[in-house]
């Protein structure tokens, strides 16, 4: 995802309780009155110590916290118990480190990131450094934006100076409390793995220290580690949790289980926003081990039948027993075949101006380019399929489930349970993957639990409930990334100057009818469809684009709009340096000239490391290259790839990154993999949504295509040195990928694919 900060923290300001939005206030007036305290002009924060069963543990409430020395109240103790940030970093006496992660981690390797920036600044002892998730409290929220979100590749990025000033103000009380009970000047102290060490080489462990050094005042400023000191920011460091996940221990939402505990699926209208016509469960309710039968409303205004029973299976034999008729006549049915068609009408039409420059010169170019490209609705598809446990309590419910938005998430369960937002707990659970999928401005699939939960309260059951989403029901009944139509008119010479592109979008606003239409949809653009388009570019684009309303719901998909816009772009790059007879990257460089020197730099990278223009490649294979920014960071790809009896190859990609300073070099070619892996996905036959009068045609990995293991290249990660404060990676990698593989397949067969995923035949 990506939004703008200012205009986020604007919008999850008045989604707040009025409380929230009067201490937001105050503590904006604060640090607008003031320097900020950290690098890159991070607002104000006060940082406080927080109760714990035992030993050190430090909290830091941004924003909301400055507004606490303003007059809100003075104190922790005068603050609500909801409105307590939980601790960032406990010290056990045993000398265990944990740290809370502000974070959902579904694989991104945050769990492991963020508290290796704390423990650098901490001078931990790596070895036991621990992390668990943080929950809904306004204390984990983005110190940027103001809101709890793992999204727009943001982790790392807008954490980085917070989780270091919380270690440096951890190591100052634990050095301070050293010096105290030594009777000397804390200056005399060093700090070195987890001890702090005296003079004539006495130490004191961080635990043995932490109970006093919570007595210790929290230093208003800090002075945090040249990088150059660093010594585990930077380093190739494992996970904290493979041990747990490579063994099967590790536990996820789904896995949940409390005291008599039952779960419930429930059966969806095939089309969206349908309701009931009629139902005989008398069936379902035969089954042993089903408790009740409810109707309960789904998302876009619809209504299903929940089973709930004291397992999965019973559960799901109980759907599948229902005898139900759906009313379908009050909503829309597309066809995506017939929508095609009326997309590529679209395409044809002026439609709301996004970019404007002098398209006059295109009747007279020397060559031209005509384009059309069609790319699918594609499905999120997480490993861990969609799960929410809700428990109510009277007043309260304690929700359970691995979300990107916890803090929205709980407020939109408060009003579908009738709750004050404070009587919601969350307790974000490790997630098997999301893509976007978890962080719903709808909170559809929570909504939809707390509305079983509703009902089998009001049916007089009293236990939790589990509501659990099959791969099936999230592929046929979830959101998707939106189909869209690009057209493309390139005027251009015989020295590749392009001078005139006029450039058209069809597809569906992800942010239309949203919380996040008000500062997204600009002059009927929203700016996610359009991101990427023109950049690194600076060519004469005319870019227009339409909206259309259509009844399938969509949600940004891992990359947002650079997953299409990337490839439009970088193809037609290609294409314009082949009718050229110019190498794609010598072009490349020569269109950004002396600017973009991240992209440059990726991409010069990339192509000397893969032994692009000096390596003989066998016969019947190419390279493809492309490079693309996204989350404010630069992946190029150079790949090499084959096209054998109209099936395309990939046999290798290599990679280079700009996304300045790298955390945990593990993680980013992790997240480089991964991401070439699902933008592979984008390619291949089969990775498509398709829809007839109004139901999705696919329903799980047997017909909507993700890669194998066959599929796979060998993908070489290769990082550009940079000391300057680190960018997103959860995302950047996915949008080159495809481009790349197509620039390939165009050199081979001389016709670039236009239409995902690839149909060479």
């Amino acid at each position: 995802m990506h939004f703008d900060s200012n205009a986020l923290q604007g919008q999850a300001h008045r989604l707040m309780p009025k409380h929230l939005q009067a201490l937001m206030d105050k503590a904006q007036e604060a640090t607008n009155s003031g320097a900020p305290d950290g690098l890159n002009g991070v607002a104000r924060r006060t940082f406080l110590k927080v109760s714990a069963a035992s030993g050190f543990a430090l909290g830091a409430f941004p924003l909301v916290a400055s507004a606490q020395g303003t007059g809100a109240a003075s104190t922790p103790a005068g603050l609500k118990p909801f409105e307590q940030p939980s601790a960032f970093v406990r010290i056990d006496a045993d000398g265990t480190v944990t740290v809370t992660i502000n974070r959902l981690d579904f694989g991104q390797g945050v769990q492991t990131g963020l508290p290796m920036i704390l423990a650098e600044e901490l001078d931990a002892d790596w070895s036991r450094v621990r992390s668990v998730h943080g929950d809904a409290n306004q204390a984990y929220a983005d110190p940027m934006m103001g809101m709890h979100l793992t999204g727009g590749s943001n982790s790392i990025k807008n954490s980085y100076t917070q989780y270091r000033e919380l270690g440096a103000r951890t190591r100052a009380m634990l050095v301070s409390a050293a010096a105290a009970q030594w009777g000397v000047d804390a200056s005399a102290l060093r700090t070195s793995s987890g001890f702090v060490v005296g003079p004539g080489g006495k130490k004191l462990g961080y635990g043995a220290l932490a109970e006093a050094a919570m007595k210790q005042p929290v230093p208003e400023k800090v002075t945090l580690k040249d990088p150059k000191q660093f010594r585990l920011i930077g380093k190739p460091t494992g996970r904290l949790d493979a041990k747990a996940k490579s063994s099967g221990q590790q536990d996820y939402g789904i896995d949940v289980r409390l005291p008599g505990m039952l779960t419930a699926v429930v059966a969806r209208p095939p089309v969206f926003g349908a309701k009931l016509k009629s139902l005989d469960d008398s069936a379902a309710k035969a089954f042993k081990g089903v408790k009740a039968v409810l109707r309960v409303p789904t998302d876009r205004g619809g209504e299903g039948v929940a089973i709930v029973a004291d397992g999965y299976w019973p559960a799901k034999q109980g759907r599948d027993a229902l005898k139900v008729e759906w009313d379908t006549s009050a909503v829309g049915k597309p066809d995506t075949t017939a929508l095609l068609a009326q997309y590529r009408e679209l395409a044809t039409k002026p439609g709301n101006v996004a970019m404007q420059a002098d398209m006059a010169p295109l009747a007279t170019a020397p060559k031209k380019i005509s384009a059309e490209f069609v790319f699918p609705y594609l499905a999120h598809a997480p490993m861990e399929p969609l799960n929410c446990t809700v428990k109510l309590d009277g007043d309260k419910a304690e929700l359970w489930m691995g979300t990107q938005m916890p803090g929205l998430d709980a407020m939109a369960a408060a009003k579908t349970l009738g709750l004050q937002p404070q009587n919601i707990k969350v307790h974000t659970q490790m997630a098997g993957g999301g893509f976007g999928r978890r962080a719903i401005p709808t909170s559809d699939y929570v909504v939809e639990a707390c509305g079983v939960a509703k009902a089998a309260r009001t049916a007089g059951i009293t236990a939790p409930v589990r509501t659990l989403w099959s791969r099936e029901d999230d592929v046929k009944g979830g959101y998707y990334r939106p189909m869209h139509v690009h057209r493309a008119e390139i005027g251009f010479d015989a020295q590749g100057k392009i001078l005139a592109w006029d450039h058209t979008i069809v597809g569906q606003s992800i942010t239309k009818g949203s919380p996040f239409e008000s500062f997204m949809v600009k002059n009927g653009i929203d700016a996610t469809a359009v991101e990427g388009m023109k950049e690194p570019y600076d060519v004469p684009m005319k870019l227009s684009v339409h909206h259309p309303d259509v009844n399938v719901p969509v949600l940004w998909w891992r990359s947002v709009g650079s997953t299409h816009t990337a490839y439009a772009m970088e193809t037609l790059i290609d294409e314009v340096a082949r009718a050229t007879q110019q190498d794609p990257v010598a072009y490349r460089m020569a269109l950004m000239g002396d600017k973009h020197p991240r992209h440059k730099a990726a991409l010069q990278l990339a192509v000397a490391q893969s032994g692009y223009g000096k390596k003989k490649l066998a016969v019947g294979r190419a390279w493809g290259v492309a490079v693309h920014e996204s989350f404010e960071s630069v992946v190029a790809y150079v790949v090499e790839a084959s096209v054998k009896d109209g099936t395309p190859k990939l046999h290798s990609i290599t990679a280079g990154v700009h996304c300045n300073l790298v955390v945990n070099p593990k993680s980013v070619e992790a997240q480089v993999q991964g991401a070439a892996l699902m933008g592979l996905g984008m390619c291949l036959t089969g990775g498509a949504i398709t829809l007839k009068d109004g139901v999705v045609e696919q329903s799980n990995f047997g017909d909507y295509a993700v890669p194998r293991i066959t599929d796979m290249p060998q993908v070489t990660v290769h990082i550009v040195p940079s000391a300057d404060p680190p960018k997103g990676m959860g995302e950047p990698g996915l949008p080159p990928l495809a481009p790349a593989f197509a620039n390939a397949i165009a050199k081979i067969t001389g016709k670039t694919p236009r239409e995902l995923p690839f149909k060479l035949a």
